[in-house]
């Protein structure tokens, strides 16, 4: 059964027993990325760790290597 066809078979119980339909499928979507980003800011500052600007950081080491220094 796919997401749609749950969504279809909820909505028509929920207006059977005269309920709240549930939200469509996809609705808090980017809720949950924002909730999942601010969790993942949360562990990095409680690891002692940068909370923003790691990914372009790290990348940028990537891309720009440091020079080696010839001893």
């Amino acid at each position: 059964m796919s997401i749609t066809q749950q969504y279809l078979l909820d909505s028509h119980r929920a207006r059977q027993l005269g309920e709240a339909p549930p939200p469509a499928p996809g609705r808090h979507d980017w809720q949950v990325v924002r909730e999942f980003r601010d969790y993942r800011r949360f562990r990095a500052v409680v690891a002692g760790r940068p909370a923003r600007g790691r990914l372009r950081e790290a990348l940028g080491r990537w891309l720009r290597p440091r020079p080696r220094s010839t001893c």
